[in-house]
C-alpha cells in the first residue's frame, strides 16, 4: 500500500474490521488530479452493492477550479469500485447474513501510480465498545510517556 492520500479514521473509531481489500476506483479526468492535492474526504462515505456492482457513496471529492468549467462533476456523486465478480457475492452474502458493513479505510497511489481504495467488511461497535477502545487508547499512550520519561531520568 502506498502513502495514503485520505484517510477514514472515524471507520476504526465506530467499526471493528473484519477484513480489508485493495479495489481500483473508476474516476473521472479532474478527480484524479483532485485526489493528488489531497482534496478528498471519506469521513461519511460506505461501500454499497447495487445490481451486481460495487459502488463508493458519499466520498466527498473536489472539483477543481482550473478545470473545464462545462465540465463540473458532482462532488458526492456514486463512483463504481473495480472488483471480481466473486469477491463482490462474497461480501454481499456476509452483508446480507451476518449484517456486516462496507467501509472505504483509506485512498492511495500504487506503486503503477493508480487511485486504489482500501476497503473493509466492518461491524458495528457499540457505544461502550467505543468507551473501551478510546480507554485502552489512554492507557498505551500513558504507558508510553511514563517509559519516555523513565528512559530520560536514567
Amino acid at each position: 500500500m502506498g502513502e495514503p492520500v485520505a484517510r477514514n479514521k472515524k471507520a476504526y473509531h465506530d467499526y471493528e474490521i473484519l477484513e480489508k481489500l485493495e479495489v481500483g476506483i473508476v474516476l473521472q479526468g479532474s478527480e484524479v488530479k483532485a485526489i493528488r492535492q489531497g482534496r478528498v474526504n471519506l469521513k461519511d462515505s460506505f461501500v454499497k452493492i447495487i445490481k451486481g456492482e460495487a459502488f463508493l457513496l458519499n466520498a466527498h471529492i473536489a472539483h477543481l477550479s482550473t478545470a473545464n468549467p462545462h465540465f463540473t462533476p458532482n462532488d458526492r456523486q456514486e463512483r463504481k469500485l473495480l472488483l471480481h465478480q466473486k469477491q463482490i457475492r462474497k461480501w454481499d452474502a456476509k452483508v446480507a447474513l451476518d449484517g456486516l458493513t462496507m467501509v472505504p479505510l483509506a485512498m492511495y497511489f500504487n506503486a503503477k501510480n493508480l487511485v486504489k481504495l482500501e476497503i473493509a467488511l466492518a461491524k458495528g461497535k457499540n457505544l461502550h465498545d467505543k468507551r473501551e477502545s478510546l480507554k485502552q487508547k489512554d492507557a498505551e499512550r500513558e504507558a508510553k510517556v511514563a517509559i519516555k520519561n523513565h528512559l530520560y531520568k536514567e
